[in-house]
């Protein structure tokens, strides 16, 4: 028993000591590696800081560089160590596990790979104001898997990226400007082209319109009580509360401009009419009132 143990010791070592130049050669190889991973890091931060502003972007493709030299570094060690078989193995099971990972975290690649495609193409960025869905506000911080969106009344919203990657997304800020539909009502006795010049005389009297964009009015139809118009004009987008300071102008300019041009904005009226077939006029039935208050 113990010269079978004996034996057995003797032929480990045996391949030890065998194995010990390829070990320490796979050992310095995969050191190499490292230090090479390290400058290649370092280098790839200068390259992507001078060819991309995108600071995501660079520290995205940076990392992934520096992961893959490594990667590299170590399948090149292991097969000096004559353990491609093992090699082999471990990305088989690395395949496999990412394939269930895949289908257990999809939405999380999803909204991953989302993220990574936005900081690559920029539809926004940080301080823009951009409304997806239900959702509008100032962008906060993009992230690889969600982008946090700050609400004009002050909470902050996370958006998965695949949100925004896949459906229709407004940017406020991409041409600074926006444009604001006033709506408004006239009386049917109004004359319609007078309504027209003094609302846009109106509005094009203001202070910080877009000069470039004219002032524009439709009507939009027949409503019970009045005729609709729609007054379209443009103002600078800096911020949400200057679009809103544009509409409260907008509105306090065409109040006063009819008011003068004696323009009157109808409101609904309900008219009850007791004559009607069947009914009984409303001088009737006060009579009839009196009548029971006296019995």
């Amino acid at each position: 028993m113990l010269d079978i143990i004996v034996d057995k010791l003797e032929s480990w070592w045996t391949s030890l000591v065998d194995l010990l130049p390829n070990f320490i050669l796979a050992l310095v190889v995969l050191v190499l590696f490292i230090i090479a991973a390290r400058y290649i890091k370092k280098g790839l931060t200068k390259l992507f800081s001078k060819t991309y502003s995108n600071k995501e972007l660079s520290k995205i493709l940076t990392k992934i560089g520096y992961i893959a030299v490594i990667a590299t570094g170590t399948m090149v060690a292991l097969s000096i160590l004559h353990l491609d078989k093992a090699v082999t193995s471990v990305l088989a099971g690395a395949g496999i596990v990412g394939l269930a990972l895949s289908f257990a975290f999809q939405d999380l690649a999803a909204n991953l790979i989302s993220g990574f495609f936005m900081a690559a193409k920029r539809p926004f960025e940080v301080g823009d104001v951009i409304e997806i869905k239900d959702h509008l506000g100032t962008v906060k911080d993009i992230q690889l898997r969600s982008t946090i969106v700050e609400t004009f009344d002050g909470n902050e919203v996370r958006i998965p990226n695949r949100i925004l990657f896949e459906n229709p997304l407004t940017n406020y800020y991409e041409t600074k400007t926006r444009m604001i539909q006033l709506k408004v009502g006239v009386s049917y006795a109004d004359d319609l082209e007078k309504v027209e010049e003094v609302a846009k005389s109106a509005i094009t009297s203001l202070d910080g319109l877009v000069e470039s964009e004219e002032v524009k009015l439709i009507y939009t139809g027949f409503d019970d009580s009045s005729i609709n118009l729609e007054i379209r004009y443009w103002v600078p987008y800096d911020n949400y509360f200057q679009y809103l300071e544009g509409i409260s102008k907008g509105i306090k300019a065409i109040k006063k401009a009819f008011d003068k041009n004696d323009i009157s904005i109808p409101f609904p009226i309900r008219t009850l009419n007791f004559g009607i077939k069947g009914g009984e006029s409303l001088e009737e039935q006060y009579l009839d009132m009196y009548e029971k208050l006296d019995k």
